[in-house]
């Protein structure tokens, strides 16, 4: 009895309902919209509320000819056009990494090739390393060079000349200069070799990947 009794109350409301769609206005235009708690309304005329939630137009087939989006508070706006942003990006950074795949997996036949191609990166890091230091050890000995001509001036007595000075101050920025090169080559090594672990293990992931598809 209760499903029959529920069942007839369902009736009822879809009765409502195409009755309300089936009374149209003279021009056979009407619009429906759906309030906060979901429930369909329907109208001759644009209501407030049919302009705060949003309307479709409806015709004299209750067919929707238009759907008319619900007024938007700029702050509603605002975090709208953030959310579709965040969407865009997050599409664009999917695609390019896609393309970075699909690259990685043409650039390289397998492991050793990608392998071999890492070690020549480093390789060539390395041999900047070694050009720095040998460039560090020779400004460094021109400075304790400077330094000695200062010392013997002063063990003789005599003020250090300013042409002298200058040339410390200036030998010593070359000096510091050199040895943050030589500490930013050993990051750049540290963090190549990190992205190499990460890029060899993705590569790996994409190969096996590969394989399932293929299915052997």
């Amino acid at each position: 009895m209760r499903r029959l009794a529920l069942s007839a109350s369902i009736i009822v409301s879809l009765g409502l309902a195409g009755l309300a769609v089936a009374q149209t206005t003279p021009g056979g235009v009407r619009y429906r919209w759906v309030d906060a708690s979901g429930l369909p309304h329907y109208s001759d005329s644009l209501t407030e509320d049919a302009l705060k939630y949003g309307y479709d137009v409806i015709n004299s087939s209750g067919m929707v000819t238009v759907h008319v989006q619900k007024q938007l508070t700029p702050a509603e706006r605002a975090a709208a056009q953030k959310k579709a942003d965040e969407i865009a990006a997050q599409k664009r950074a999917l695609e390019e990494q896609k393309s970075k795949d699909l690259l990685l997996l043409n650039t390289y036949p397998d492991e050793a090739a990608l392998k071999n191609e890492q070690q020549q990166v480093l390789e060539n890091l390395d041999e900047q390393m070694k050009t720095t230091r040998v460039n560090l050890h020779s400004q460094d000995a021109a400075l304790t060079d400077l330094l000695n001509r200062a010392a013997d001036e002063e063990r003789a007595k005599k003020p250090v000349p300013k042409f002298l000075n200058d040339q410390i101050a200036a030998q010593r920025n070359v000096v510091a200069n050199e040895r943050a090169l030589l500490e930013r080559q050993k990051a750049t090594r540290d963090t190549t070799v990190q992205q190499q672990a990460q890029e060899l293990q993705h590569f790996r992931e994409l190969k096996a990947a590969e394989k399932a598809d293929r299915g052997y």
